[in-house]
């Protein structure tokens, strides 16, 4: 899955109507805003982990790591205070997938949201950017991501016991 082609297809959703979009495109829109994220992350754990081209890696352990990701955990994750550990692309990359994950939420499920085309251009712009700014930051730093949305920390130490063995960066 393209995070891109999912953007893509938000985008349709809001400019394929002349005038006002139906709120269940605008529903639509958002949630296929959210996959896009959700997606970039599955496929950054699975190709950093793994491996990123199919002549270096096994596909049954990558299709098995970017299916590992789960919704609520990789949300806690990015809620986590251990995440401004991470550079300003990955920090702000992991608010915005909160943020996204609330208003596809609100979106799928609370029938009293309303939705306007303003607002969703607005939201997928901001996510092609934080995605855009997420994959260009550095393989080590998002490898250490991956850790950190994928597997439950368990100290390591008395000293790492309070990062989980993330330190904050200098």
């Amino acid at each position: 899955m393209k995070p891109l082609d999912l953007i893509e297809a938000a985008r349709i959703l809001i400019e394929s109507f002349k005038g006002k979009p139906s709120q269940a495109s605008l529903r639509g829109a958002m949630s296929s805003a959210y996959y896009a994220m959700f997606h970039c992350l599955a496929g950054n754990c699975a190709d950093l982990l793994v491996g990123g081209t199919k002549s270096t890696r096994s596909e049954p352990a990558w299709r098995q790591t970017y299916r590992a990701l789960e919704h609520g955990s990789a949300k806690s994750a990015c809620n986590d205070g251990l995440i401004n550990a991470f550079p300003p692309p990955i920090q702000d990359f992991a608010s915005h997938f909160v943020a996204m994950q609330d208003k596809r939420h609100s979106a799928d499920y609370d029938p009293a949201t309303r939705l306007t085309k303003s607002e969703l251009m607005a939201e997928i712009k901001k996510t092609t950017s934080a995605i855009s700014d997420f994959e260009a930051a550095s393989p080590k730093d998002r490898r250490a991501f991956a850790v950190f949305v994928l597997f439950k920390r368990r100290p390591e130490s008395k000293t790492n016991a309070s990062t989980g063995g993330f330190r904050k960066r200098r």
